[in-house]
Formats: structure tokens, sequence, C-alpha cells
């Protein structure tokens, strides 16, 4: 069966995967990306439960999304000190679970993870641009080893430090997640220019929307898509100049009923002008 072009999608919650799906279902979108569901769901007749809604619920999931403890993204400081894996003191045990991560994706044939990593230095110097370096070669070998690909969501750095990154860590199962509304939440480059400039190494994209901070070490005010500065439909118009096919996975960090609301909305908007 031919793909579909440019499938919407959705970020979920991993905490009950099939509760999850059937979410998905009810929204009318085909294809999520899920948060790395708790140990529980790793093994076991649990693995099983989650192919089996897969294909009984028809929703695909594209990738796994790491995420660990003590992570918080309160604001600029914080997660430079909490987020992915800059930190030394939590490095080794995250990059462990990151291999188990990667295990798991492969039982249920999931072919992609993804983290935030951490703020990459801009200085080739930095002990922790080398620490990085060696960390993402580490995890990328062993992804590559399950069939899968990696990739990093975009935002908390500049694009051109980014492929330099990428270009360092030299491994070709490593990409991009492109969140254009991150360029903005952290005051970095024009969201459609860093896409040109880092477009041959997307993989996965996130439709998400916001303004800048409006103090300096903020972060800036995520909003429905449509209603910030991305430029929705010019990203969506530049997607397809850079040959970009899969899927609009949409993310809407808020709680509730809202976060449906908007989902729904955005879900309208894509489809209209994909």
């Amino acid at each position: 069966m031919m793909e579909e072009f440019m499938p919407i999608g959705v970020i979920v919650k991993g905490d009950d995967p099939p509760a999850s799906l059937k979410r998905v279902k009810s929204l009318g979108i085909p294809t999520c990306q899920m948060y790395v569901p708790a140990e529980e769901w790793h093994s076991g007749p649990n693995v099983q439960k989650i192919k089996n809604a897969m294909s009984e619920i028809g929703v695909k999931i594209t990738g796994f999304f790491c995420h660990f403890q003590g992570e918080s993204y309160a604001d600029i400081p914080t997660i430079k000190k909490t987020v992915g894996f800059l930190n030394a003191n939590t490095r080794t045990e995250r990059i462990e679970k990151t291999l188990a991560f990667s295990d798991f994706a492969r039982k249920v044939n999931v072919p992609i993870l993804g983290a935030h990593i951490g703020f990459i230095p801009e200085d080739k110097n930095n002990r922790n641009y080398n620490e990085l370096v060696k960390v993402m070669q580490k995890i990328c070998d062993y992804c590559n080893g399950n069939g899968q690909k990696f990739i990093l969501e975009t935002g908390q750095e500049n694009p051109q430090t980014l492929c330099s990154f990428i270009e360092d860590v030299n491994r070709s199962n490593l990409g991009i997640n492109f969140d254009p509304a991150n360029m903005l939440l952290y005051d970095k480059e024009d969201p459609i220019k860093a896409l040109d400039v880092v477009s041959k190494y997307v993989i996965g994209v996130h439709c998400k929307d916001g303004k800048r901070p409006e103090k300096e070490g903020e972060l800036g005010k995520e909003l429905p898509l449509g209603e910030g500065d991305v430029g929705i439909e010019r990203f969506v118009n530049e997607l397809k100049k850079i040959g970009y096919t899969g899927p609009l996975t949409i993310e809407r960090e808020v709680p509730g009923e809202q976060q449906t609301t908007d989902i729904l909305k955005a879900k309208i908007l894509l489809e209209r002008i994909r």
C-alpha cells in the first residue's frame, strides 16, 4: 500500500500505550509519536499488547521520544542543568536507559528514537561538546544495530551548530526532528530560515506554534497552531520544497480538554494546507 503524503500525526504520552492509540484514533489521526512508556511495558505480554493495539486500532507509531526522571523545562538555566545528556552526573545512567529504549522500540517495530539531548555548546573546544559527540556516537551505533534512526529535537541551539554537530558525530542514522516553534521559544533563528539550513537532515517534524520570549533567559510562549509567529503555511510549503513527505506531527503542550480542542483545530488546518 502506498504511504500517505504528509499524514497527520500527534505526539502523545506513553503511560498506557493502547489507551493513547485509541485516543489518537478517536481524533481521526493516523500516526503518532509517543513518549517511551514505563519499563513495565518493555517486556513480556505488554509488548504484544502494544503490537496488537497498533494493528487493531490502525494507528502507526512513527517514533518514540526519550524522557528521563529529573528533567524540567521551567526556564533556560533549569533546562541546561536537567535536560538530556549535558549533566555529567546523570549522563551514564541516561545513556544506558536510551539503549534499553532502543531495544524496546525494536520489539514493537518502531524505527525511530528521538530526544532533546541538551543544549549543544557552540564552542567545539567546550568539553561538553566533545562529550555529547561521543554520547551520540554510542547511541547511534546501538540504534543502527537495531535498524533505527535517532532524531534530535531542534530549538535549543542555532541551526548551524546543529549541522556541525551532526557532521562531527558522523553517523548516517542521525537526523533531526524539526520543531519550528522551539526556534521561537528558545529565541533562536527564524524557523523557515533554520529549516533551510538543516533540511538535508530532517527526518521528522513537529507542528507547533508560539512566540519569542519577552525577557532574556525566559522561554517564549507556546500557542495553538496558526496563532503564533511560525507561519505554519510557509512552514509546510518549505517542507514540500525540501522534499519532506513524512508525518506532520502536532504537538500541543497544554492539559485537558483545551489540548484536544487545539489538536483538532490543528488537524483541520494542516489538512487544508498540506
